[in-house]
């Protein structure tokens, strides 16, 4: 979709909807007073004409915010955590600050989001992966901003992205089991629909375990939330049905954790019954008990990366330039995975 060439108004909205510019207005700041139908014909508009009302509008004409929005699905646990401090932390050197804000996995609030963000007249966008509704990609192409996708990488990524090949990280984690002696691998990974980096990850370790010549029934493979205490759920069902498994593959770290706490609760050893291993090495994983096996994403040089390529995009006179940047992923060996005990 072109950008467009004129700025589009609470008149452009109204003459599109049909309906009067303070119809417009009342759906946009007192929707509960406008009947249903009328709302969604100007909340339809809205969508098609990508119109953004200015908070900001008592900024000079032409003057930037020095403000950059960065959009990530969770601020719990430590899954995004070290890139958010690297991100924000090479914005401020450079003058400019962080407008921070979550989703939970929802790409429709994350579009919501995204739109009071623009609202309040951001210099640029930072988004977590490439896995984003059609809303979002739509209203980000009709809205003349710097945009960039963390944490993933692709190669015929619509947008820039800086980040990992997540399937790169996947296979990593299935070589690793395999070359050990695994055979009876389980595998606990959350939900990937809207999930980019999880389907990469999820894909890429069946694709290294059937090429293996093992067969993967659907009895070991469960989804988890990205929660430890529902991957500890996840695992102890996994586990309770007598599959005799030997390792077990986490969608990350956070869910390996739920798997470390289940085992031991089961009583099993770590790593002589079961080896365990996670994707991330978030902060933390290598002082748990045990010590977590798992690959490594580089979470701070991402995140000071994409700031940085975002702000020289604000300075940019030239237009925006795609660029795509992987990121190099690595295993880190610890105590959750060992050979699988024949004795």
């Amino acid at each position: 979709m072109k950008k467009q060439s004129y700025r589009v108004d609470i008149s452009t909205v109204a003459k599109v909807a049909g309906v009067s510019a303070a119809t417009v207005s009342r759906v946009m700041n007192h929707p509960d007073l406008v009947n249903p139908t009328t709302r969604k014909k100007v909340e339809r508009a809205i969508r098609k004409t990508g119109y953004i009302r200015n908070r900001a509008a008592q900024t000079m004409h032409g003057r930037r915010s020095a403000t950059v929005g960065l959009v990530v699905p969770t601020v719990n646990y430590s899954i995004f955590a070290e890139l958010v401090q690297s991100f924000n932390d090479a914005a401020s050197e450079l003058g400019f600050t962080l407008l921070l804000a979550t989703h939970g996995y929802d790409l429709n609030v994350e579009y919501q989001v995204l739109r009071k963000l623009l609202e309040h007249r951001v210099d640029g966008i930072a988004l977590i992966g490439l896995d984003h509704s059609a809303d979002t990609y739509q209203l980000l192409a009709s809205q003349d901003v710097p945009l960039v996708a963390a944490w993933s990488y692709c190669d015929t990524s619509p947008i820039s992205c800086i980040g990992a090949d997540q399937r790169e990280a996947g296979r990593l984690a299935a070589a690793h089991l395999l070359a050990l002696g695994h055979r009876r691998i389980g595998f606990i990974f959350p939900p990937t629909v809207e999930n980019d980096r999880a389907r990469g990850r999820l894909q890429a370790v069946k694709t290294a375990i059937e090429d293996a010549g093992i067969a993967i029934p659907e009895a070991w493979v469960v989804q988890s939330l990205y929660s430890i205490a529902n991957s500890k759920t996840a695992c102890l069902d996994l586990l309770a049905r007598g599959e005799s498994l030997t390792g077990l593959i986490c969608g990350n770290d956070i869910i390996a954790q739920g798997a470390i706490s289940a085992a031991m609760e089961l009583g099993l050893r770590i790593p002589q019954d079961l080896s365990i291993m996670g994707i991330g090495d978030f902060a933390g994983s290598a002082h748990l008990y045990p010590a977590l096996s798992t690959v490594q994403i580089p979470a701070h040089e991402i995140g000071a990366q994409a700031a940085r390529y975002l702000v020289d995009q604000v300075a940019a006179v030239d237009g925006q330039q795609i660029i795509r940047c992987k990121m190099d992923v690595a295993l880190q060996l610890r105590a959750t995975t060992a050979p699988p005990d024949t004795g």
